[in-house]
């Protein structure tokens, strides 16, 4: 249950955001000459869809004071978000490289981030005393942790702080694999599980993450496993009391492209459930940062728990017809999803 007692006054989201340097026209990454380049990472692309649902929201990173730098520090504060707590810090932005999938074919990312200005962030460059404010939100998701052990110790040090003022946590599980292994994974959320008020768990996160099993890797029967996401969701918070809701993006994924979607929520005792989105996906790239922020969008703004679940799902499959990693879509467009009466919703 999320607490409706006080007055949310910012949403903070803590990660990385960096260089993404995608392939054109579907080539390979050893096919091709040239690359289109944008800006992403999952708090950042967070907190850019609070920005455009016009929630005060502030991003919190570390980027080197050089143009590039600059550059995406001025991508994510030309949507609105707040930067003032930006450390311009360091040599390197953190890159990754695009290459979309097709069909069979699976998308791929390689990673370039080692030694980024944000991996080398300290615990003592971040003074939350002066960023967090009682009534705030704190969101972040496993990607943070898993960049280094020096960011680990920051986060760390940032969900102390949210204890001791009462400051509400949220986090997406968010596993990547090529990122750390699933036992380092379990070694180090298991640990800071227990600071976090509201979790999102996604297909793998529950069993890389925190050893619940509740997905058995088969994406192409994600919504047919429901019932035992049901029970991972109520396993989490048997293990982990403190956290009060679990949040889930179901799939059925047919191809790369094609696919079934739906969301589930767990609050108060109770399951809610989206209704199933059969959609066709131009570029499946921050779908599920879509989704926890529109979730959170529904919860700091009172929706009821069936509003909540409808309109993540709504917006998290808006952003498969979006390009680049943030979800430049409004309230009132996914909105327009939700209340559509389109043959490929389902209950």
């Amino acid at each position: 249950m999320f607490r409706e007692d006080i007055y949310i006054m910012k949403v903070v989201t803590f990660g990385e955001i960096m260089l993404r340097l995608k392939t054109p026209e579907n080539l390979r990454i050893m096919q091709s000459d040239g690359f289109e380049a944008s800006y992403g990472g999952a708090e950042a692309n967070v907190a850019v869809s609070l920005a455009m649902y016009e929630d005060k929201c502030a991003f919190v990173s570390k980027v080197p004071n050089n143009p590039v730098g600059m550059s995406a520090l001025s991508e994510v504060r030309h949507y609105g978000v707040n930067t003032e707590y930006m450390l311009r810090k360091g040599n390197r932005l953190g890159i990754y490289f695009f290459e979309k999938g097709s069909d069979i074919r699976s998308t791929n990312v390689v990673y370039d981030r080692a030694f980024s200005a944000f991996s080398l962030s300290q615990p003592s460059e971040y003074h939350w005393e002066n960023i967090l404010e009682p009534g705030d939100v704190f969101y972040f998701s496993g990607v943070t942790p898993a960049v280094s052990k020096y960011v680990e110790d920051t986060v760390r040090s940032a969900l102390k702080y949210c204890k001791e003022k009462d400051i509400q946590v949220i986090c997406d599980l968010n596993y990547r694999g090529k990122m750390w292994s699933k036992e380092q994974a379990q070694v180090v959320m298991r640990d800071l599980m227990q600071y976090v008020d509201v979790c999102i768990a996604n297909d793998e996160d529950f069993e890389a993450t925190l050893g619940i099993h509740a997905f058995d890797g088969n994406l192409s029967t994600g919504i047919d496993q429901i019932d035992t996401y049901k029970e991972g969701m109520l396993e989490i918070t048997c293990q982990f009391p403190n956290v009060k809701s679990v949040t889930s993006v179901l799939r059925n994924m047919h191809t790369v492209e094609e696919g079934d979607w739906m969301g589930i929520y767990y609050v108060d005792g109770k399951f809610y459930q989206s209704p199933i989105h059969r959609v066709h996906s131009l570029e499946a790239v921050g779908a599920g940062d879509a989704y926890g922020a529109a979730f959170v969008h529904g919860l700091i703004n009172g929706f009821d728990p069936q509003k909540i679940v409808d309109f993540a799902i709504s917006a998290s499959v808006l952003k498969l017809m979006i390009q680049h990693n943030f979800n430049v879509v409004t309230q009132e467009d996914v909105f327009k999803i939700m209340n559509s009466k389109n043959t490929n919703l389902s209950r």
